[in-house]
């Protein structure tokens, strides 16, 4: 089942590094990136920040555990000249030390740990994801900061800040 997004889109990606080095990545089953390795990623769902949705997707897709340590980039676009498609990037911390990969089989065929120059030098990366692989993204990212109070007169019930240290 198909859901109606709207015209302007927001999803989440998550660059997650092991303690080796190695990126979390996934084979999609469908769309543009069926069969070759991307992060893994999804969209925003009602009542979810975007750092909470990127934890969700990575559990769904590839049942490994982690947090949000900073934002790394933005992707934007538009497709067909009418919908406005964008990516916030998060940097992910495997949380549970040594995880399996327990796959989420509708939407993706394989996912495993590979180093950046497995990455790069495979041919089967997305666009996307060799460009990341070809930059020191860590030193980049934008940090995390909780516990933030805007004002109670915006009613948020959740509220998180990233930027630069």
């Amino acid at each position: 089942m198909k859901k109606d997004r709207g015209k302007v889109w927001l999803g989440v990606a998550g660059v997650v590094i092991n303690g080796d080095g190695k990126w979390l990545v996934v084979k999609k089953t469908y769309s543009g990136l069926k069969g070759i390795w991307s992060l893994p990623a999804g969209f925003v769902q009602v009542g979810e920040t975007a750092d909470e949705a990127v934890v969700r997707e990575v559990l769904e897709e590839t049942g490994i555990q982690c947090e949000v340590s900073g934002l790394i980039g933005f992707r934007t676009g538009v497709i067909r000249g009418e919908i406005s498609d964008n990516m916030a990037i998060f940097y992910c911390i495997p949380t549970d030390g040594e995880q399996f990969i327990k796959i989420q089989e509708s939407e993706v065929s394989e996912a495993c740990w590979l180093s950046v120059e497995e990455l790069v030098d495979s041919g089967e990366a997305s666009v996307m994801l060799e460009e990341m692989a070809s930059h020191e993204l860590i030193h980049h990212q934008l940090f995390k900061k909780d516990g933030i109070n805007p004002g109670d007169v915006f009613e948020y019930s959740s509220y998180r800040l990233f930027f630069n240290k």
